[in-house]
């Protein structure tokens, strides 16, 4: 790789709130320009995030938020609701992505597909037609989500465009916590990621993955500037996107 090589961005692992979260992702893909970014993150506790226009919110989702169990955010992406507990979330976002869609979110999971199979798991995309009226993000899978060889969702994925850069979020299922799913879907929780799938340095492993497929550029890991920083703290505080209410 050339030193001119155009450049791409790797954020450092982040633990934190699901306000403070969404902010950041919304943030990048607002000021990110033509630069690929990439980061890998896990929830302070368990949350559910809204797709960015989801209409079917339950009243139960509210109460179980009152009651502790979880909490509510507001996701700067579409799709339907995604329980945050016990597994590893992804953001990239993508300038210029390839206008049919279709290619891109093809091409937005390659690497997971490459990274999974080299940990001995076989992914492939998932199809099947958008059911409209499905509350939450792991009952159905589509073309920019992989399911196992027992047709199991594992990765589910959410999509923003927004001036020709694709958002993709994902949620990668490790052990999905059983009682708090049925809970809040009245569905069984996914079976837990096979034994061999790594949960501690999964992220590296993932990342190593699309390194390789997009080795045309130059990686960096760059934290936030403080003034970027500063700029994320004005975004949380002045915008409603992150913010729900049952009225």
């Amino acid at each position: 790789m050339t030193s001119d090589a155009p450049s791409a961005r790797l954020l450092p692992f982040l633990v934190a709130d699901g306000h403070h979260q969404m902010a950041l992702d919304a943030f990048l893909l607002q000021h990110s320009g033509e630069q690929p970014t990439l980061r890998f993150y896990r929830w302070t506790g368990p949350w559910l995030s809204l797709g960015r226009h989801q209409q079917n919110i339950p009243n139960h989702w509210f109460e179980l938020e009152q009651a502790g169990r979880l909490s509510l955010v507001r996701r700067p992406s579409g799709g339907g609701a995604v329980l945050h507990d016990g597994g590893l979330t992804y953001a990239l976002i993508w300038p210029g992505a390839p206008r049919r869609r279709h290619q891109a979110y093809r091409e937005a999971c390659q690497w997971l597909i490459e990274a999974f199979r080299s940990l001995g798991d076989e992914l492939k995309l998932g199809d099947e037609a958008v059911e409209r009226n499905i509350s939450h993000c792991f009952a159905h899978s589509t073309a920019a989500d992989l399911v196992d060889q027992n047709g199991i969702k594992r990765i589910g994925s959410a999509q923003r465009w927004q001036r020709g850069h694709l958002l993709q979020h994902g949620e990668i299922i490790l052990d999905p916590p059983d009682d708090l799913w049925w809970d809040v879907f009245g569905d069984k929780a996914p079976t837990p990621a096979p034994r061999q799938i790594p949960r501690e340095g999964l992220g590296e492993i993932l990342f190593g993955a699309l390194r390789q497929q997009w080795d045309g550029l130059q990686w960096r890991e760059t934290p936030l500037s403080s003034k970027e920083s500063q700029a994320l703290e004005r975004s949380i505080s002045d915008s409603p996107l992150c913010m729900l209410s049952t009225t």
